[in-house]
């Protein structure tokens, strides 16, 4: 396997790649065309010398992923949006009052995605821990405590969304974006065929980061003693941007690594992608190999990285021999 820092995520009938200063949104309309979008990619922080420290970027890169996501995710929304009523709402209002107002609803998205991830993922669990601490007077067992009710939070819910009908469609896009990724990076030529034969894991993907930040936030918050109740909320809350941050360190890491100890250090994460990804259509396919294709020159990569020849369009390897 070779990193193609190529990364995605499944929108509303379709998909969003990133790579480099760019990204693009492949939607499947409901007239059954495919619509693809190219954006440039611009961080939060423009400085390269922080976007190059450890942990920072990490902690500045999730706050990204949180704005492009919740963009890419209203636009693939509107194309499914009443027409007879968004064209009222078009005559009434201008081109900029539009834009001025789905600026702000991604920002009061972004906003409240965060308020409520942090108050089910990291306030809840410490308070129902809370209620255990006249009888548990250990710091550590506590702490233990507090993150295995985490973690059970964390695959509660996604046990959940994955049996959510609605959501269905959205992790077979998710499968599909997975085994594109999958497929250019054990080098392979982008085609249907071997898209569907990729496997839809993969150890950079979004539920393994966020299965890292319940591991992360275990270990840090063992070693945190605060005696003070309401100093305990506003240390777990400072220590968001850090757990962030070198949970990104630990995915970027596995990305790049095919060393025993970081694939048995994926395994959870790859597990839980059972619960978040469904093996995809054609159609699907499809769509994620057109929205890697806008972004990124797949032959390119395979003929730098791999025994691939442009021309011809085949490399020595078969897909069999590339997962033995």
């Amino acid at each position: 396997m070779k990193s193609s820092n190529i990364g995605g995520q499944a929108v509303m009938e379709g998909i969003m790649m990133r790579h480099g200063d760019s990204y693009s949104i492949a939607v499947r309309k409901p007239d059954h065309e495919i619509e693809v979008r190219v954006k440039p990619y611009q961080s939060l922080i423009q400085n390269k010398k922080i976007l190059s420290l450890p942990i920072i970027r990490g902690a500045i890169s999730f706050f990204d992923s949180l704005i492009i996501g919740t963009k890419c995710l209203m636009y693939s929304a509107s194309f499914f949006e009443d027409e007879e009523e968004d064209d009222k709402e078009k005559a009434k209002k201008t081109e900029e009052e539009q834009k001025r107002q789905e600026k702000w609803l991604m920002y009061g998205t972004v906003g409240f995605s965060i308020v409520l991830s942090v108050a089910i993922f990291m306030m809840l669990p410490y308070f129902l821990t809370n209620l255990l601490r006249h009888l548990i007077s250990s710091h550590v067992i506590l702490s233990l405590v507090e993150s295995v009710v985490r973690v059970a939070i964390f695959l509660l819910y996604l046990f959940i969304v994955s049996h959510m009908k609605d959501i269905q469609r959205t992790f077979e896009y998710h499968g599909a974006e997975h085994k594109c990724i999958n497929c250019i990076e054990h080098g392979h030529a982008l085609t249907i065929e071997n898209v569907r034969d990729s496997s839809r894991e993969h150890k950079r993907c979004g539920t393994s980061f966020l299965f890292y930040v319940m591991i992360v936030s275990a270990i840090l918050l063992m070693f945190v003693r605060v005696n003070s109740p309401v100093l305990r909320i506003v240390v777990r809350l400072l220590l968001l941007p850090v757990i962030a941050g070198i949970s990104y360190e630990i995915i970027r890491m596995a990305g790049r690594s095919d060393n025993k100890f970081v694939n048995a250090l994926s395994k959870p994460g790859l597990m839980i992608q059972h619960m978040t990804t469904r093996e995809p259509d054609e159609e699907e396919i499809q769509v994620a190999i057109e929205a890697v294709e806008a972004v990124f020159n797949w032959k390119t990569y395979l003929a730098e990285n791999f025994d691939y020849d442009i021309e011809d369009g085949e490399g020595k390897k078969s897909f069999s021999e590339a997962y033995e």
